[in-house]
């Protein structure tokens, strides 16, 4: 069977599995991060926090309203004064006990600023709570580029393992017409087959790894996937004339650096808070209360108002010691960052290199196998002629593939690593 023959009936054979998957699934790159992220049970987080952020600033605007607060009361006496006759006839009898009620009010006029320092700090808190989130979240790319890439590079595989059986089909004819001239034996057409198995055992391997693979993607994006599911090759970036190394290191838009912002505005809000409870508060009040009259059966009404002025200097202690601690946190968060954006800076420098590594290697690929290609064909011809032996045919076969597989693991890589260097800033 010639080789366009077999080319053919692969092309068939292909076409024909395409019809049977058209119905699966086909996913991208985009699409899997997407749906990973809403996913994702850290994706809940979101309304909670929000939630809260609503609850606690509208608990502390409501420090303005007005504090009411009702008192009942009631005495008893287990002794009372025996008044004289004359006496108790002018004031009456006294009571053995006094009861009645006091109703307060107090309103904030000035509190300093705390209450808006307080709302403020509740809203800083939670931005910061947010902010986590999505750094937690953002983790979850390089997850699904790990986990994408790496089923694409099984393909790839995959298709060069059926290339190399096509190879070895074409060198087991070539044997099987050699032994029918009596220029190869059995032994010839048996290491032909051991070759055939040890290909159809990769097969399986990459097969089950596959499977392996696309069970966790689909962990991650809550889809069951299957052996129809295929994912498209997202676009080549590499190969255009603006390559991924000529690009600036811009890691301003990652949520890390959302997050060091966050924290920074939640240490100044902290710092306000402080500084109003430095301030006095100013406060108007009235208190009425109503009782009955001891030596008498009338009852009395009492009401009092006025304004208070309250000035707490306990915060003046630990003054120096609060701000010293504020700044102290503010030159860990400048750390934090200052770490993120060197680490940042050697990941993009490594992914330079190896960008610019990989493209070389590419620019070999094709070299590599039109001289491997050159080379088993000589050899075909060797065993034909009976001046090489089988086993030198299947090694350059066997190179041919390895050559072949080179190229496309390098492509997978090319693209791998270009969009690894995208995610690093969150392009």
């Amino acid at each position: 069977m010639s080789r366009a023959i077999m080319t053919l009936l692969t092309v068939l054979t292909l076409g024909a599995a395409h019809g049977q998957t058209s119905s699966g699934q086909e996913l991208s790159l985009t699409t899997c991060k997407e749906e990973a992220r809403a996913n994702f049970p850290a994706i809940k987080q979101y309304d909670l926090v929000e939630k809260s952020r609503e609850m606690n600033v509208s608990n502390a605007s409501k420090a303005w309203m007005p504090k009411v607060s009702l008192t009942g009361f009631g005495t008893a006496f287990t002794d009372i004064v025996d008044l004289p006759q004359q006496a108790s006839q002018i004031i009456g009898e006294m009571k053995n006990g006094v009861y009645g009620a006091s109703l307060s009010i107090q309103q904030v006029i000035y509190d300093g600023g705390a209450i808006a320092a307080k709302k403020r700090m509740q809203e800083a808190q939670a931005d910061v709570s947010l902010r986590l989130i999505d750094v937690n979240l953002y983790e979850i790319n390089e997850r699904i580029e790990q986990l994408f890439f790496g089923i694409l590079m099984l393909d790839e595989q995959a298709k060069q393992n059926h290339l190399l059986q096509e190879d070895l089909a074409l060198s087991e004819n070539t044997v099987r017409s050699l032994m029918n001239s009596g220029m190869a034996n059995q032994g010839d057409l048996d290491a032909v087959r051991v070759t055939q198995i040890q290909v159809r055992q990769q097969e399986l391997s990459i097969m089950t790894t596959r499977q392996t693979y696309l069970q966790m993607l689909g962990l991650f994006i809550a889809k069951e996937l299957g052996d129809e599911t295929t994912l498209a090759l997202p676009d080549d970036l590499m190969m255009t004339e603006s390559t991924a190394a000529d690009a600036a290191d811009d890691p301003s838009a990652r949520p890390e650096m959302l997050l060091y912002a966050s924290q920074e505005k939640m240490l100044d809000a902290q710092k306000k808070t402080q500084d109003a409870q430095l301030r006095p508060t100013l406060s108007a009040f009235g208190i009425g209360s109503a009782h009955n009259e001891v030596l008498s059966s009338a009852k009395s009404f009492n009401a009092i108002g006025g304004i208070s002025l309250t000035w707490n200097i306990e915060a003046l202690y630990t003054r120096r010691n609060d701000v010293a601690l504020i700044e102290n946190q503010r030159a860990q968060v400048a750390t934090q960052r200052e770490t993120f954006l060197f680490n940042n800076k050697m990941e993009n420098r490594l992914a330079n290199g190896t960008i610019e590594s990989l493209r070389q290697q590419m620019a070999l690929d094709d070299e590599a196998i039109a001289l491997r290609e050159s080379i088993r064909q000589k050899a075909e011809k060797k065993v034909q002629n009976g001046t090489e032996t089988v086993n030198e045919l299947l090694r350059d076969v066997n190179a041919v593939n390895e050559a072949r597989q080179q190229k496309a693991i390098h492509k997978i890589q090319l693209l791998q690593e270009a969009y690894h260097q995208k995610t690093l800033n969150n392009n």
